[in-house]
């Protein structure tokens, strides 16, 4: 299935809507699995027009790790934006686990995961290359910042129109 997603992640058309960020990450959040250990902040977010399907991907994979890779006993999660002249810049922001500068690249290529080979395995390797295929075919970027231990802010830029 995550195979699928990847193989259709930029080559499907999909129609662009008006999008309320803040009714999208509502819909996101309820269909994540249970996380009563972690806080989810959500600030005041913009409204778009836009594929609604694809932002949906992009904050579902972010989330879903953020909450997946927490190590603290109280986890947080943020999620906020900066306006830009031409492109909003959203934050997934975590306190968890965080990832060595070694492996950040690594993490946006299809199949990676940091799980050691005799570690029960919980990722396919997927998602974030989803995520990285869809910013990629919107001529956007996307960034981490992070620290082993500290946690990490993915930040991406998505077009205003």
């Amino acid at each position: 299935e995550g195979l699928l997603s990847y193989a259709k992640a930029d080559k499907e058309e999909v129609l662009k809507e008006t999008v309320s960020l803040n009714a999208l990450l509502q819909e996101v959040l309820e269909n994540l699995p249970a996380h009563s250990n972690i806080t989810i902040q959500v600030n005041d977010l913009p409204e778009l027009y836009s594929e609604k399907l694809l932002l949906f991907q992009v904050f579902s994979n972010l989330i879903g790790n953020a909450i997946k890779f927490h190590d603290k006993k109280e986890g947080i999660v943020k999620i906020y934006f900066k306006e830009h002249t031409d492109v909003y810049e959203f934050f997934v922001e975590d306190n968890g686990v965080g990832i060595a500068p070694q492996h950040q690249k690594r993490i946006f290529v299809i199949f990676q995961t940091l799980k050691d080979k005799d570690q029960p395995e919980e990722s396919t390797g997927i998602g974030l290359a989803i995520v990285k295929k869809i910013i990629d075919s919107k001529n956007q970027q996307i960034k981490l910042f992070s620290e082993p231990g500290k946690g990490s802010v993915f930040s991406f830029t998505w077009p205003k129109k």
